[in-house]
């Protein structure tokens, strides 16, 4: 993804700064969970805005063969508040809903599930639900754990700079 800058500035657009975090977010997002999913279980998939897709498993997704105007198609229902799509593709059931926080619009979320007609994911759909769930626990908690960093180096900044200020303005002990 480049740089979106307003044409003929060289400037950073305002937005700029948000797909990056968001952008941040997401790959924080895949690590920690695609580290906790089973060899044989669930596909998983991090979908940006822009498309950009993270799977868990790359050879396994790719056998999916899922054309990029379908993904797109799958979450634009999700946009228009059909939460969670759950639909078929080839050998596999796939489910899509929205992936956000307090702050961030991460984009969707994508689970597939090998083996499974769309019937037998609607009988396990608490199941499914429940790991949307704990996926968008995870997104928040790493976005509280970013905010907090950045507040403690904002913090620390201003601590190191008020000292040094303290430091240089103070006069020097009489005798």
């Amino acid at each position: 993804m480049g740089l979106i800058r307003r044409k003929g500035t060289g400037e950073m657009d305002m937005y700029d700064a948000v797909l990056s975090q968001s952008r941040l977010l997401n790959e924080q997002i895949a690590r920690q969970v695609f580290e906790t999913l089973p060899e044989e279980g669930p596909i998983v998939a991090i979908i940006e805005k822009n498309g950009t897709c993270w799977p868990s498993d790359s050879e396994e997704f790719a056998k999916l063969r899922m054309s990029e105007p379908f993904l797109k198609e799958l979450c634009a229902k999700v946009d228009d508040g059909v939460e969670p799509v759950v639909t078929q593709a080839h050998e596999a059931s796939i489910v899509v809903a929205q992936l956000a926080t307090d702050r961030t619009d991460c984009g969707y979320v994508l689970i597939a599930l090998p083996r499974y007609s769309p019937e037998s994911t609607f009988v396990n759909i608490d199941l499914v639900e429940a790991l949307l769930n704990q996926i968008g626990l995870v997104a928040k908690l790493l976005e509280k754990n970013i905010l907090l960093y950045e507040l403690q180096m904002k913090h620390y900044g201003a601590y190191s700079a008020g000292g040094c200020l303290t430091a240089s303005n103070s006069k020097p002990p009489s005798n």
